[in-house]
């Protein structure tokens, strides 16, 4: 398991009632996970994830890379779907594989999070706006 963890400069680009906002500079977090999410592996993901819960933090989780989630991976996504909750944060999963999708669908798992196909439109959906993208 590899867990990459960048910190993105954004700008938000509407307010909650989709009028235009003033300027606002922010960080997004993208962390991209490469390979399987199990229960060998979810005890380090929680580990490095969790930490970067801060009141009102912006997180895309990239799972582009993920091919298998057992239920300690979907435990860990739980965990940290509360914890963005309960810090009135923002949590988006980005790039789901249709057979851990179709888990999610099934246990109700689901309904809790955003989910986005691509980074950029992970970005789209927090509604904000990357000042340059890294390379």
């Amino acid at each position: 398991m590899e867990i990459i963890i960048r910190t993105l400069q954004v700008t938000a680009i509407s307010t909650a009632n989709g009028d235009a906002a003033p300027a606002v500079h922010q960080e997004v977090t993208v962390v991209e996970l490469d390979g399987d999410v199990d229960g060998k592996t979810a005890p380090e993901v929680q580990a490095q994830v969790l930490p970067l819960v801060q009141p009102k933090s912006k997180l895309l989780l990239d799972l582009t890379k993920v091919p298998y989630m057992s239920s300690a991976g979907l435990r860990t996504l739980l965990l940290l779907h509360r914890q963005f909750a309960g810090q009135d944060g923002q949590l988006v999963l980005v790039g789901v594989a249709p057979e851990i999708q179709d888990t999610m669908s099934i246990t109700g798992f689901l309904n809790f999070f955003s989910i986005s196909d691509t980074v950029e439109s992970g970005l789209e959906a927090l509604q904000v706006k990357v000042h340059a993208l890294p390379a």
